[in-house]
Order: structure tokens, then C-alpha cells, then sequence
């Protein structure tokens, strides 16, 4: 599926959440954890339970919750409703959930703790490990390559106050961290979600910080108001004439297996994998194309 746009919303703010779906970002992550003061965290929970539960609430799609680096298990109760001694949970599905989003990521085994965590409430969901410190993007490689990992997400902000680094217009105090992360992501076969871009009244600036991370490698990236998820979901979506090219290059290596050949061409080029392997990554990202 595609991730090329995520957007968050606070779990304290019901009608938020209700309304997140209908900015058309292909995640949408409810946040227990910046988004929500301490003494609110178990009204949080319940917001985000209730409407995670309710039978009307079906949205076209993917569902995450941001569980909160302390208390994770916590969280999971909060929202499934259940209570976690005895590995009860939300064992029926009817609370709609797709995948849990781990913030502060340093070491695989926490990855793999909160899949257990998710296991014993009776879900297996996908895993999104937030890299967002020194430690964490030293780590990324062996977290990205945990088999509970699903997507890599680098968060600059966090990172950048970990180390002491002063946030510029130009990134480059994060540049190395950014490209670290999707290397591993891309080592693992994982997706790669970029950073946020904090200013969300600069349009212009953050299609710019969107493509840049699109040339990085990046399948997608996180967004903070739904103003940002068009621009975002744009970036990371592939011209119509790519698509074209990459259906191209696929049916024709497919007619080439049929028939026994290992060289092809398309449009007067040669087609050798790392070709196939463009090819299919711009469909991967293309919701809508005939794959």
C-alpha cells in the first residue's frame, strides 16, 4: 500500500479525529504522545478507543495510533479495551486498527516488544518505528531489519534536540541522520517516512522539503495539519508519463520471461534491474495503477 502522506491528529480532540480521514492522507496516525499533555493521557486513550470503535467510523485509510514511549501496554489497553493481564484485548476486530507507531526508537528488541504487546491483546499490527534520537539512528539499521518492523520514520525535530544540533531552513545539521534512515529502510525493505515540516503555513517551502525527500528515497512523509497533506501526497506520487514508462518496462520484462529472454528493451533503452527495480517502485507508489 502506499504511505506517501501521514497525517497526525491530537487523541484528545475527537471531532479532529473524526474530521482526519477526510484530508485524504493514505495514513492517519491518532497521537497519544506529543499531541497530548501528561494529565490527559487516559482521556486520550478512551477518545481515541471510542472512536476507533465506533461502526461508522471506516475510512479509506490506513489507521495508526502513536502509543507513548513510557507506557505503551497502556496505551494499548486504553484503546482496545482491554485490560492486558491475560492477553484479552480487542480480539474481535471491531476496533478499527491498522498499525501502532513506536516513538523514541533505539533498539530492535522494542520493536519486537510492542508486537508482543499488540499480539497479546489479540492484533497483529504493522509497526512504525520512530527514529528520532543519536541513539535511534545509530540503531537504524538492526531496527529497521526487526521482523516486527513495517516502516522507518526519522523525526528531525526530536533528533535535532537529542544532539544539541540548531534547526535550519537548509536541514543540513540532519542531513546525514536523513539519509542514514532511509538507507537502512531501504536495506530492510521497509518503507521510509521523512520528517515533518513544522511550518505548515509555507506551502511552497514544504513542497520543496517533500520532493527533496522523494530524491532521498523516501516513500512518503509525515504531516501536522491537514492543509500539508496534498502537497505531500502530490510529492510522493509519480507523473502519469512514469507510470506509463514503468508499466512499459514491466510488461515488457514480462514477455521477455515468457519467452526466454534476459535482455529487453523499452523506448530504445536497454532494461536492466536496477531499471525493473525504478519501475516498480514508481508503481509501488502510484495507488492507481494498473499493478
Amino acid at each position: 500500500m502506499a504511505r506517501r502522506s501521514l497525517l497526525f491528529s491530537p487523541g484528545d480532540s475527537p471531532d479532529l479525529m473524526r474530521k482526519a480521514p477526510g484530508a485524504g492522507a493514505d495514513v492517519i496516525c491518532f497521537d497519544l504522545e506529543d499531541a497530548v499533555a501528561p494529565g490527559r493521557k487516559d482521556e486520550a486513550r478512551a477518545a481515541v478507543g471510542e472512536v476507533l470503535a465506533d461502526p461508522s467510523f471506516d475510512p479509506d485509510a490506513e489507521v495508526c495510533v502513536r502509543l507513548t514511549a513510557e507506557s505503551p501496554a497502556a496505551d494499548l489497553d486504553g484503546v482496545l479495551g482491554g485490560d492486558g493481564e491475560d492477553g484479552t484485548g480487542d480480539e474481535t476486530g471491531a476496533v478499527r486498527l491498522d498499525a501502532v507507531m513506536l516513538p523514541k526508537v533505539e533498539a530492535a528488541d522494542r520493536v519486537e516488544r510492542v508486537a508482543e504487546l499488540c499480539a497479546e491483546r489479540g492484533r497483529d499490527l504493522a509497526v512504525f518505528a520512530l527514529v528520532e534520537t543519536a541513539a535511534g539512528v545509530l540503531s537504524a539499521q538492526s531496527i529497521a531489519a526487526a521482523d516486527a518492523t513495517d516502516a522507518l520514520v526519522f523525526g528531525a525535530e526530536d533528533l535535532a534536540a537529542d544532539v544539541g544540533a540548531t534547526r535550519t531552513d537548509e536541514g543540513t545539521e540532519v542531513l546525514y541522520a536523513r539519509e542514514h534512515v532511509v538507507l537502512a529502510a531501504s536495506a530492510a525493505g521497509v518503507d521510509a517516512i521523512d520528517t515533518v515540516y513544522t511550518d505548515f503555513s509555507d506551502e511552497a517551502g514544504l513542497r520543496e522539503d517533500a520532493a527533496f525527500a522523494r530524491r532521498l528515497g523516501y516513500d512518503g512523509k509525515l504531516a501536522i495539519h491537514p492543509a500539508q497533506v496534498e502537497p505531500i501526497t502530490e510529492a510522493f506520487t509519480p507523473d502519469p508519463a512514469d507510470v506509463e514508462w514503468a508499466e512499459r518496462v514491466l510488461d515488457a520484462r514480462d514477455e521477455a520471461k515468457r519467452e526466454g529472454r534476459a535482455v529487453f528493451q523499452v523506448d530504445g533503452e536497454m532494461i536492466d534491474a536496477p531499471l525493473i527495480a525504478q519501475a516498480e517502485r514508481i508503481l509501488d507508489r502510484a495507488p492507481d495503477a494498473d499493478r
